[in-house]
C-alpha cells in the first residue's frame, strides 16, 4: 500500500484521539467514584440492618419501661385507695390489713421503682446506640450523595469531551485516504495500528528494530506503508527516525 508521508503522519494524531475517546468513554461509563460508591451502598444495608436490630432493642426497652411504669401506677393507685380506706376504718382488723396492704404495696412499689430505674438507663443507653448508629448511616449517605454528584458531573464532562473529539477525529480522518486509514483501523482494532519510528525504535510497541529491519525500511519510498516487524503497526518515518 502507499500512502503520502503526510496522511501517514496523521495516523499518529488520529491514533492519539482515538486514545483520548477510549479514555473519555471509561470515564463516562466506569466513573473513578464508582467503586466507592458500590462499596458504601453495601456498607449502608449493613448499618442498617444493624441499626434494625438497634431500634429493636430500643423498642423491647421501651415496652418494659411503659410495662413497669403501668405496674407503678396501679400500684400507687391501690395504695392511695386503702390508705382513704384505713382513715374511715373503725374495725381494728380491717385497719390491721389495711395496713399490712399498705406495706406490701410499699417493698411492691420500691422494687417497681428500681426496675424502673434499671429499664429507664437500658432505654438511654439503647436510644444513644440507635442515634450513633443513625450517625454512621448518615455519614455514609452524606459520602455517598457527594460521589454520586461528582460521578454525575465526571460523567457529563467525560460525554462531552468525547463528543468533542470524535468531531476532532471526523475532521482529521476526512483528509486521509479511506484505504490507508481502514488499514490503520483494522490494525488498532487487533492491537496497536501506528507508531513513530524514532531513532530505531518503535515508539508503538517500544521495541528497538534489528539493523537488517532498519535496512530494509531505509530502502523503502517514502510513500511505501510499511510495518513494524515486531509488533505490526504501520511506522511512521521523519526526519527522527535514524534511517
Amino acid at each position: 500500500m502507499r500512502a503520502t508521508p503526510e496522511n501517514q503522519r496523521t495516523l499518529l494524531d488520529i491514533a492519539d484521539l482515538d486514545r483520548r475517546i477510549q479514555q473519555a468513554e471509561r470515564a463516562r461509563t466506569q466513573p473513578v467514584q464508582g467503586a466507592r460508591i458500590n462499596e458504601l451502598a453495601g456498607v449502608r444495608q449493613g448499618q442498617l440492618r444493624e441499626l434494625t436490630t438497634l431500634a429493636g432493642v430500643l423498642e423491647d426497652a421501651r415496652t418494659e419501661l411503659s410495662r413497669l411504669e403501668s405496674d407503678v401506677k396501679l400500684a400507687e393507685q391501690r395504695r392511695d385507695r386503702d390508705a382513704e380506706r384505713l382513715a374511715a376504718a373503725t374495725d381494728s382488723k380491717q385497719a390491721q390489713a389495711l395496713e399490712n396492704e399498705i406495706a406490701s404495696l410499699g417493698r411492691r412499689l420500691s422494687t417497681l421503682e428500681d426496675s424502673e430505674l434499671e429499664v429507664m438507663a437500658r432505654v438511654e443507653e439503647a436510644q444513644a446506640a440507635v442515634d450513633a448508629q443513625q450517625a454512621l448511616i448518615d455519614q455514609t449517605n452524606a459520602e455517598g450523595a457527594k460521589l454520586t454528584a461528582e460521578a454525575k458531573a465526571a460523567v457529563a464532562a467525560a460525554a462531552v469531551e468525547g463528543e468533542q473529539l470524535g468531531r476532532d477525529r471526523a475532521a482529521l480522518a476526512s483528509g486521509v485516504a479511506a484505504d490507508l486509514l481502514a488499514d490503520y483501523e483494522r490494525r488498532a482494532s487487533r492491537g496497536i495500528g501506528v507508531g513513530l519510528l524514532r531513532r530505531g525504535v518503535c515508539e508503538g510497541c517500544r521495541m528497538v528494530l534489528s539493523g537488517t529491519d532498519l535496512t530494509a525500511i531505509r530502502r523503502a519510498a517514502d510513500d511505501d506503508v510499511v510495518s513494524c516487524p515486531e509488533c505490526g503497526a504501520i511506522l511512521v518515518r521523519t526526519d527522527e527516525s535514524g534511517l
